[in-house]
């Protein structure tokens, strides 16, 4: 938690943020004098300025130049948000009759989510596929291809589905894996791959095989943190005065083509429920420190969880990101709720 401010400079600290967002301009103290009425002299609000500057909350580009936030400033700024932030009404409404309209369907949902976020906040906007915890064993097929080939068909909690081809040492027939695959669906439906590793049934040396295969590819998908995610606005982003240079936005693009960045923008906690912001320095990653992100989880706790979020540069309207995210990662976590019912 940033130090507290006296009550006249955190005016002025949240007027400097509140402006510069808006204009993307550094903001003069004359401005803060002749806009907002604060009772005070032009030269109080100069020193209140200086002091800001002085502590770090603030910086001047040039000396003869106002005032734009710095991280430290945002943070402050972010962390003096009411926690009650709240789309207004009318848009919780229009929102949710967007979702009533739509098929129901998980992918069309997330698409939406993210395109809806994208266009409140105008900056990029991505979420994530629901994940389990742990995946869970649902069911296996196993299909002969050659005298000693076969193809794994293997569904996993969530529709997950994997493909794996076997070799076995013996020749192999289409009613002998029919028998392997109804002997270990019978033993394996709904366990994770721990609770696999812990059955002790009887198994041939080749059942063994299915069954170690069925484990490693389990394990991987626990290990793996985030899929492709859906990315909506990122020509919002791009079009921020802040990319105007033709390398920054082609770094931005190519990084956006990866995954791998996802690790490193979000913390491990970024799947649990409620608000976090990431704001510029405070991102790992060095191609990221012009950046800033705001995210939440959603889904059930403990069982299956996905992140929603928004990307776009420091100068980012916090408070409306903020409450763009919470009120649809609650709208995802209803719909996930809805179809894990259903199931």
């Amino acid at each position: 938690m940033t130090r507290g401010l006296a009550t006249r400079r955190e005016t002025i600290l949240k007027i400097v943020v509140s402006e510069y967002i808006a204009t993307a301009a550094p903001v003069a103290s004359e401005t803060i004098f002749r806009n907002y009425q604060l009772g005070v002299s032009p030269a109080t609000i100069r020193n209140d300025m200086a002091y800001l500057e002085a502590e770090g909350y603030v910086t001047r580009p040039h000396t003869s130049a106002g005032s734009v936030p710095t991280d430290k400033g945002y943070r402050y700024y972010v962390e003096s948000l009411a926690k009650e932030v709240e789309l207004p009404l009318e848009e919780q409404y229009r929102i949710r009759k967007l979702f009533q309209e739509v098929e129901e369907e998980l992918e069309r949902w997330l698409k939406l989510a993210a395109a809806i976020v994208a266009r409140l906040v105008k900056n990029a906007a991505l979420v994530t596929l629901p994940k389990s915890s742990r995946c869970r064993f649902r069911h296996l097929e196993l299909v002969a291809l050659h005298e000693f080939v076969a193809l794994m068909i293997l569904v996993l909690s969530e529709a997950i589905l994997k493909r794996q081809l076997l070799s076995f040492d013996r020749p192999i027939t289409q009613e002998w894996l029919t028998g392997v695959a109804d002997k270990l669906n019978a033993n394996y439906t709904g366990l994770d791959s721990s609770e696999i590793v812990a059955r002790r049934i009887g198994l041939t040396a080749e059942e063994r095989q299915v069954t170690e295969a069925v484990i490693d590819i389990m394990a991987a998908e626990d290990e793996m943190e985030y899929e492709e995610p859906h990315l909506e606005g990122l020509r919002l982003m791009l079009g921020q005065p802040e990319f105007a240079q033709k390398d920054r936005m082609l770094d931005i693009m190519e990084l956006m083509e990866t995954k791998e960045w996802l690790s490193t923008a979000f913390s491990p906690r970024s799947r649990e429920l409620g608000v976090q912001v990431v704001i510029g320095e405070e991102n790992q990653d060095k191609m990221l420190r012009d950046l800033s992100f705001v995210f939440s989880g959603y889904g059930i706790p403990g069982r299956v969880s996905g992140t929603i979020g928004v990307i776009g540069p420091t100068r980012m309207d916090y408070r409306r990101a903020i409450s763009a995210v919470s009120y649809m990662s609650g709208i995802l976590s209803d719909l996930v709720a809805g179809v894990c019912r259903g199931d």
